[in-house]
C-alpha cells in the first residue's frame, strides 16, 4: 500500500477519528471559561496559586500518563486504550456541576488528565499510523483542528449557558453529552498498528525501523540528547506553560479589565477556534515546505500575541490579541507533533509522542504554578510579559537546533 493513498483508503476510520478527537477537545472546554471563575465565586478563592492548582493538577497527571500512553498501546492496542479513557471521563462532568469541596475539583482534573493523556494520544497515534510520512503534517491537522474546535466550541457554549442559568450546573450538562457520544465512538474504531509497519516499509522511511528502544533511551533522545526532538520539546513545554497560564489567568484578568462573562466566552474562544482552523493550513503546509520555517516564526507569534494582551485595553483589542496567540499556536502544534514523528523511527515513534508530549503537557503545571506565583507577587501583566519572553527564546533554539 503506497503511503500518498494511506487516508483515501482508510477515510471511515480517519473520519471517525477526527470526529472523536471533537468530543475529546470538549472536555476540556467544558473547564475553559468557568472554572477560574467557579474558584473565586463558589469557593471563595482569591490566590491565583490556589485557582490555578486545578490546572497544574490537570497537567501533572496529563503529562505522567501520556509518557507511558504510548507504550500502552503498543502493548494493549490503540482502541483498547482510548477507550479506557472514555471511561475515565464518565464521573467528571457529574462532580464538576456537583462539587461542594474545591478538592473535590482538583479530582475531576486528575481524572480529565488521565483521560486526555489516553484519548488524545490515541487519536494523534492512530491517525500517524495511517497517515504515512507524506501526509503526517495533514493528518495531524485535522486532528488537532478537530479537538481545538472542541475546545473552543464548549468553551462558548458554556460560558453562553452560564451568562443565562449561572455558573453551575447547567453548562456541565453539555459534559454528559460529550462523553455518551465520545465512548459510542470509540466503539467503531478499529486498531491500527499494523498500518503503521506494513505502511513504513514500502517507503523510505524504510531505513527507520529498527529494533524498538527502550524507554529510557526514548527519554534521554527527547530530553536532551537528539537536537531536534529535545528543541521540540522545550518548544511544546513552553507554548502549553503558555496555554496554562491563560487557561487560569486570562479570565480573571479580562474580569479585572470589566470584561462580562459573555465577552470573556467570546475572547476564551477566539483563541482556541483561530488556534483550531488555523492548523488545517499549517499541517499539511509543513509536509510542503518544512517543519522548522514553520515552527520557529510560530513561536515568536505566539510572544507577540501574550505582549498584545498587556498592550490593548479593550474588547476589540483582546479578541484580536487572542486570535494572534491562536495563529503562533497553530503554527506549531500539528507542525512539532509531525517533526517528531519525523525523526523518531517507526518501531519506537507512539513512545517517542509520548515523551514529546509529556513534556509539552507538563507545560500546564509549570504554567499554572510559576504564573501563579508572579500573578500573586506581582501582576497578571507580568507574568504574562514573562511567558512572552519565554516564546521568544524557544523560537531562537528551535531556529539554531532543528535541521528542517
Amino acid at each position: 500500500m503506497k503511503q500518498e493513498s494511506n487516508l483515501k483508503s482508510h477515510i471511515v476510520l480517519f473520519t471517525i477519528l477526527v470526529i472523536t478527537n471533537f468530543f475529546v477537545g470538549g472536555m476540556v472546554g467544558l473547564e475553559r471559561t468557568l472554572l477560574p471563575l467557579i474558584a473565586e465565586a463558589d469557593f471563595g478563592i482569591t490566590s491565583s496559586v490556589a485557582a490555578l492548582s486545578f490546572i497544574a493538577t490537570f497537567g501533572i497527571t496529563k503529562a505522567s500518563v501520556n509518557f507511558f500512553a504510548g507504550s500502552l498501546s503498543d502493548h494493549w492496542g490503540r482502541v483498547r486504550v482510548l477507550q479506557i479513557g472514555w471511561v475515565i471521563a464518565i464521573p467528571i462532568p457529574l462532580i464538576l456541576m456537583s462539587a461542594e469541596h474545591w478538592h473535590w475539583i482538583l479530582f475531576a482534573n486528575v481524572l480529565l488528565g488521565i483521560s486526555q493523556a489516553l484519548t488524545w494520544s490515541m487519536t494523534v497515534v492512530m491517525k500517524v499510523d495511517i497517515a504515512g510520512e507524506k501526509q503526517r503534517g495533514l493528518a495531524i491537522g485535522l486532528n488537532e483542528f478537530a479537538g481545538y474546535g472542541g475546545v473552543a466550541v464548549i468553551a462558548f457554549v458554556t460560558g453562553t449557558l452560564a451568562t443565562e442559568h449561572g455558573l453551575r450546573p447547567e453548562p456541565f450538562y453539555v459534559g454528559l453529552v460529550l462523553v455518551v457520544v465520545g465512548l459510542i465512538l470509540s466503539l467503531f474504531v478499529k486498531d491500527t498498528r499494523h498500518h503503521a509497519h506494513g505502511g513504513e516499509q514500502n517507503t523510505s522511511a524504510k531505513k527507520a525501523i529498527g529494533a524498538p528502544l527502550p524507554l529510557a533511551q526514548v527519554f534521554k533522545k527527547a530530553t536532551w540528547s537528539d537536537a531536534g526532538l529535545s528543541s521540540a520539546s522545550i518548544a511544546g513545554m513552553v507554548t502549553n506553560l503558555k496555554d496554562g497560564m491563560l487557561w487560569g489567568l486570562l479570565p480573571l484578568y479580562l474580569i479585572a479589565q470589566q470584561m462580562t462573562i459573555a465577552q470573556i466566552a467570546t475572547i476564551v474562544a477566539t483563541y482556541p477556534i483561530v488556534w483550531s482552523t488555523a492548523q488545517l493550513v499549517f499541517g499539511p503546509l509543513s509536509d510542503q515546505v518544512g517543519r522548522k520555517v514553520i515552527i520557529f516564526p510560530g513561536m515568536a507569534i505566539q510572544g507577540v500575541g501574550l505582549l498584545s494582551f498587556v498592550w490593548f485595553e479593550s474588547y476589540t483589542g483582546y479578541i484580536a490579541a487572542a486570535a494572534i496567540v491562536g495563529l503562533g499556536t497553530a503554527m506549531v502544534y500539528p507542525t512539532l507533533l509531525a517533526l517528531v514523528s519525523d525523526i523518531s523511527g517507526v518501531s519506537w515513534r507512539a513512545s517517542a509522542l509520548g515523551v514529546y508530549r509529556f513534556w509539552r503537557d507538563l507545560g500546564y503545571a509549570v504554567g499554572a504554578i510559576s504564573t501563579g506565583i508572579m500573578a500573586d507577587a506581582l501582576d497578571i501583566p507580568t507574568s504574562i510579559m514573562v511567558v512572552a519572553g519565554l516564546a521568544f527564546v524557544a523560537s531562537v533554539v528551535v531556529l539554531v537546533r532543528v535541521e528542517k
